[in-house]
């Protein structure tokens, strides 16, 4: 399949993608970023998400940034539409396209064009009712085995999901494509940044307390008193949900700073998993400076070539 033109440069939390993708874009012009953020996209979650700031949007056009607020649920179907939007866009525009992503699932969903089965919360919740993890895996081996047997019968998430789909959508789980298991060819270049986990878990420790020294609990206290309060994937943000419970007089400001820099050193260890499972993906190794990387990077989106 041949290059699109579009990079896509992915890794672990704090790994320097957003550093090393502004870079990109400022020596290369025509070049616009493109946030693969699943939190990033809500309005006001600015400082906990890390998100670009005021002066780098000037200089160089991001986009999948600000698009819903937090009140709303955006999901990965949504988050998919969103994406093709801002390419076509940049392709009217003869502009090419540097992709951020820490969120998998919402890379593979551009890079992949994945088939997103929808959500039938009805269904999911009558499943969830039933603690009977291997008497739904029984039903989900009668309704569709293809997708039983691309499981583990205790993987009760997976379990539950591919019977929500099944009985919500009237077609087999299995039918909407090969699941992520596969890695099939795309037009994307991706590229990886890959950080010693010391240096990482140091880099979450110390982005922290410059986020708080930002007004990053007052960022958070400003969501708390939003009408109809967060939506259910908004409150999930790593940061966010310790500190409300902070706000919430349920633990200290010190232990919720605590917990969250352990939660996302552990998120960052499963991007790390998820990524590194897709072959496709060319990694750099760098040490305490992701520009390190550049040159390579700056190769691999020159040899990725012009769209069309």
């Amino acid at each position: 399949m041949s290059p699109n033109g579009h990079l896509v440069i992915v890794g672990a939390t704090a790994s320097g993608k957003s550093a090393i993708a502004l870079e990109v874009a400022r020596r290369r012009p025509g070049v616009e970023l493109v946030s693969m953020d699943s939190m990033a996209l809500y309005r006001g979650m600015d400082i906990g998400t890390a998100a670009p700031t005021a002066a780098d949007r000037a200089e160089v056009p991001h986009h999948l940034l600000d698009l819903v607020d937090p009140t709303k649920d955006f999901t990965v179907s949504d988050f998919q539409v969103a994406a093709r939007e801002a390419l076509v866009g940049m392709a009217d525009r003869g502009s090419r396209a540097v992709l951020v992503g820490g969120t998998g699932l919402h890379v593979r969903a551009v890079v992949d064009d994945l088939e997103i089965p929808g959500r039938y919360d009805e269904v999911r919740a009558a499943l969830e009712a039933d603690d009977d993890t291997s008497g739904l895996y029984a039903r989900l081996v009668a309704l569709d085995p293809v997708a039983a047997g691309r499981m583990e019968a205790t993987n009760r998430r997976r379990v539950v999901r591919a019977l929500e789909v099944t009985l919500g959508s009237g077609r087999p789980f299995s039918s909407f494509g090969p699941g992520l298991e596969a890695y099939p060819a795309t037009p994307f270049t991706q590229v990886g940044l890959r950080v010693d986990r010391d240096v990482m878990d140091r880099r979450i420790a110390e982005r922290y307390q410059r986020q708080l020294d930002d007004g990053f609990l007052d960022e958070v206290r400003a969501l708390e008193g939003l009408v109809g309060g967060l939506s259910r994937s908004a409150a999930q943000a790593l940061g966010y949900k310790e500190l409300l419970a902070h706000l919430r007089g349920d633990r200290t400001l010190e232990d919720a700073v605590s917990d969250a820099v352990v939660a996302t050193q552990r998120f960052a260890r499963r991007q790390e998993r998820w990524f590194r499972r897709d072959p496709r993906i060319e990694w750099f190794d760098v040490a305490d400076d992701p520009l390190e990387a550049l040159n390579e990077v700056l190769e691999r989106f020159d040899r990725c070539g012009a769209p069309g």
